[in-house]
């Protein structure tokens, strides 16, 4: 049994994690097959992904302690560069991603949620970066991405504290975008996934890489970049039948 599953629905691709009985903490040879399950998301007809969990009692508990428990500093170095990869993989994908969380997301498990575009969490959530009760730092993108979610303060907060922090808590503290009921992450998720990809791959492209260029820039960097995304998006194909749709009263077909 895969510890990853890629599953493709048309135009959203899921990937699932896998590793049920062990709550899908991360290994390295989960991590491998996180990272190829994202590339190949490029060989899809997908545009958007949906991040889940099999194990209906958590999305993933972080790193899994018992095998580094057995690993040497060079073993450790050498599962450091796997785990880069899987990260970056799901960092990278080429279009949107959605994470659908419920129970437990710790450590590299919350991690993987921040590296998507979105964050679907239900009831039962519970997210935190414990590492440094583990005498470890975050290393999944947890110090970096999370202050630009939700701010210095709140990512000091429980970087340097290490603790739990509870569904509704985390909502109102920005650390997920959507709270829904208990056992419907799932399908909020890929409900949200469904809206993104029937709008344009063009207009959507360009405009998520607006936004996320633009967080590491000052503003006036930032509008060049959002007319650079017009400018991008306004020439294509997509703008002149998204234009024809509206006014013959259809649905487009994105030439993409």
């Amino acid at each position: 049994m895969p510890d990853v599953v890629l599953l493709d629905h048309g135009l959203v691709a899921e990937i699932r994690l896998n590793r049920v009985a062990a709550r899908n903490a991360l290994s390295s040879a989960l991590a491998e097959e996180l990272t190829a399950a994202a590339e190949a998301v490029r060989g899809t007809a997908a545009r958007a992904v949906v991040l889940s969990s099999a194990d209906p009692a958590a999305f993933c508990v972080g790193a899994d302690l018992k095998e580094r428990g057995g690993l040497t500093d060079a073993g450790f170095m050498a599962q450091r560069l796997v785990f880069r990869r899987a990260f970056a993989a799901v960092r990278e994908l080429a279009v949107p991603a959605v994470a659908a969380v419920h129970g437990h997301a710790l450590g590299g498990g919350y991690e993987l949620a921040l590296c998507c575009d979105l964050i679907v969490a239900d009831e039962t959530a519970v997210v935190g970066l414990p590492e440094v009760r583990f005498g470890i730092v975050p290393g999944g993108g947890g110090t970096q991405l999370l202050p630009r979610r939700a701010g210095y303060g709140v990512a000091a907060d429980l970087i340097l504290t290490g603790r739990h922090v509870r569904a509704a808590e985390a909502a109102r503290l920005g650390l997920i975008d959507r709270l829904v009921p208990a056992r419907t992450d799932h399908e909020a998720a890929t409900e949200l996934a469904d809206q993104i990809a029937a709008n344009s791959p063009v207009a959507v492209a360009n405009a998520r890489n607006a936004i996320r260029r633009g967080l590491d820039t000052d503003l006036a960097a930032g509008l060049d970049i959002e007319d650079s995304a017009w400018r991008a998006a306004i020439f294509a194909d997509d703008r002149r039948e998204g234009v024809r749709a509206f006014i013959e009263r259809r649905r487009p077909d994105w030439p993409g």
